[in-house]
């Protein structure tokens, strides 16, 4: 258990733009960051980070609270995990308890496929610094690539010596269960007979974008034919190599800083440069580019720049997943290093100015490269010309930008010597056919969905519910302000008929709220809002003012989401910049008291309609009683007065 001290330090020292940042690209809004949803894939920002009230929101899947609850939701921590996450990257000394056996029981099969694999990359690193085997031919392989000590420890590199259940038996020793080592992939079982799938590898271990081992990559050092010269961890619950890139762990904030990735093949290529000074890097670790892997980036930046080495083969197969970079909304450049180099070999073999140099002159906008490389293979064939014409085409189709697409197409007319007119004709062929596509699939689904909305019911809103919530907004958002209210005391007049007449008064928002319901004896009905509710009338009794953030940190995980959503919910306004469109919104503080005010009317003209309704329920279940009839016409007076000061027609 990590003392509660700890827990005290990280949530005063963490900052949740700062934790987030490492992981979305976030830009100013205001007195807010906003950035793409790193749990949806969407092009137009709806996540949105609050520095003031150390909270965030990610309004296109519902999900919200502070750092660790980000943690939680986006690494799947677990809380213990995200507060020992957070104390790392703060420098916090964590002080724990020792964990009884019972709670290591409940801990999480992940959680211990986590901790094998990490296990398994420091056995791997000491096999390569301790062990003769490891130091004669792991530390020599590495040494001889280039990589410093520095490099090597920093990325975690190791050696699995060359004996066939030397790891798994020591594994075993150290008290891992079987079970897990077998599910992350790095002991093969097979009946009775278990042995080490990486023996004789040097060993990267392929990080999560938090740091967490998720899986492995080995190559063999021997001329084995029959062996394959890289092995990957197979899938498992913690590894999904589509959705992972080698390396982001340590490019993510070079990535956002730089505003550019590059895009390697191998894990060699990326430490060697990052070794060179050149982080923002990473790699799909030889498997072909997914869609999940370019969204991790899109986290980040726009701008991707794929590095191919000089094999004109794979360069064609790699040139699949510039289409995916380009639906994908992003800005995609294209380099290709001399025959016989790639990114690791030109990094190492070339001074940094002179690596950045030759970036410079030899980068190119991908229509360019893609054109030019295509005509190589068509030459002097028509048919084939053809082909790589509609082949770039359909690239450009993929552009989201029109001015993009023009310029695109302009340069692919100059390169191909084709009339624009020819590819603006075939490129709006092309969209059409889309658009055809997309509206049949929208028909399609219209059709399922009204299938299915003639057989749902209509649901009504819990006007109660809405009342409650929007109390406690205005009491978490504006409880310490002071503001003047306008009372109305009910009086009789000589007639003898009730009179509503105001009563102006000085008063904190908080004083107003809690006498005015402590009067009417109302108590929130929802049980969440009741303990946030007295939570911060104690708060704000106690001292005057309510530290948003402290506060959250104070309420369990359930009831912290649900106070987060209330309280960034204005926040989704700044995300359509309606100044942009000269369209500028009133400051809700300037009409704090009147909001305030209209809120606990409303909840008590709905709990007298209630009292009202039961009333009329007694009249149908028992003989008609004059008394009752009497009582339901003093409320219904009271509801036409509430109903007139609300300026409503009941």
């Amino acid at each position: 258990m990590i003392s509660k001290s700890t827990i005290d330090a990280v949530f005063d020292i963490s900052r949740v733009e700062e934790v987030i940042g490492d992981f979305v690209q976030l830009k100013k809004s205001g007195s807010n960051f906003k950035g793409l949803s790193p749990f949806s894939d969407e092009r137009t920002p709806s996540f949105m980070v609050s520095p003031v009230k150390q909270i965030w929101k990610d309004f296109s899947s519902g999900k919200g609270g502070n750092a660790v609850a980000f943690l939680m939701e986006h690494e799947h921590f677990t809380y213990p995990e995200a507060i020992k996450y957070l104390a790392n990257k703060y420098g916090i000394e964590i002080e724990e308890t020792e964990r009884t056996d019972e709670e290591k029981a409940l801990a999480s099969e992940k959680e211990s496929m986590y901790l094998v694999s990490e296990y398994a990359k420091k056995y791997h690193q000491e096999i390569l610094w301790e062990a003769p085997q490891g130091k004669a031919i792991g530390l020599t392989y590495f040494k001889e690539r280039g990589f410093t000590t520095e490099t090597i420890k920093k990325f975690g590199l190791g050696y699995a010596l060359d004996e066939w259940d030397a790891f798994t038996n020591t594994a075993l020793k150290e008290g891992y269960n079987l079970n897990y080592l077998s599910k992350t992939g790095l002991t093969i079982v097979k009946e009775e007979k278990r042995f080490d799938r990486f023996k004789g590898r040097v060993m990267f271990p392929i990080h999560s974008m938090s740091g967490r081992v998720l899986g492995f990559g080995g190559r063999i050092l021997t001329n084995d034919k029959k062996a394959a010269k890289y092995l990957n961890s197979p899938e498992s619950d913690i590894y999904h190599k589509s959705k992972v890139l080698y390396g982001l762990y340590y490019a993510k904030q070079a990535i956002a800083k730089e505003d550019n990735c590059y895009l390697v093949e191998g894990y060699t290529d990326v430490i060697q440069m990052h070794q060179a000074g050149i982080h923002n890097v990473v790699s799909s670790s030889g498997t072909a580019l997914t869609s999940e892997q370019i969204r991790l980036i899109n986290r980040l930046t726009k701008n991707i720049t794929v590095l191919y080495d000089g094999d004109a083969a794979g360069i064609r197969a790699s040139l699949r997943g510039v289409d995916l970079i380009l639906e994908q909304g992003m800005n995609v450049r294209v380099c290709t290093f001399p025959e016989g180099e790639d990114p690791d070999s030109f990094t190492k073999n070339n001074a940094l100015e002179d690596v950045l140099e030759y970036f410079e002159n030899n980068i190119k906008d991908f229509i360019s490269y893609k054109a030019s490389l295509l005509m190589e293979v068509a030459k002097n064939d028509p048919i084939k010309k053809a082909e790589v014409i509609n082949d770039m085409m359909s690239s450009i189709s993929k552009v989201s930008d029109r001015i993009k697409q023009e310029l695109y197409l302009r340069e692919t007319s100059r390169i191909m010597d084709i009339s624009e007119e020819v590819l603006f004709a075939t490129l709006a062929q092309l969209l059409n056919k889309e658009i055809k596509e997309t509206n049949k699939k929208t028909k399609q689904e219209k059709k399922t969905f009204e299938v299915i909305k003639t057989e749902k019911k209509s649901e009504t809103v819990d006007v109660q519910y809405v009342l409650e919530r929007k109390i406690i907004e205005i009491l978490l958002l504006y409880g310490s302000m002071e503001a003047t209210f306008e009372d109305l005391i009910l009086k009789e007049n000589d007639e003898g008929e009730l009179k509503m007449e105001p009563e102006l008064y000085e008063a904190r928002v908080y004083e107003k709220l809690f006498l005015d319901l402590q009067q009417d004896e109302i108590d929130l009905a929802n049980e969440k809002f009741k303990i946030v509710y007295y939570s911060a009338i104690e708060k704000l009794n106690e001292t005057g003012e309510l530290q948003l953030d402290t506060f959250i940190n104070e309420l369990s995980p359930e009831i912290a989401s649900e106070v987060t959503d209330i309280l960034m919910r204005e926040e989704q306004y700044e995300l359509h910049s309606w100044e942009t469109q000269n369209i500028f919104v009133k400051p809700k503080e300037e009409t704090i008291n009147k909001l305030t005010s209209d809120t606990i009317l409303n909840l008590r003209r709905k709990l007298i309609f209630e009292k009202i309704q039961r009333l009329m329920n007694q009249t149908i279940d028992v003989e008609f009683n004059e008394s009752i009839l009497e009582e339901v016409n003093e409320y219904n007076k009271l509801v036409n007065f509430l109903s007139e000061h609300l300026k409503r027609v009941i």
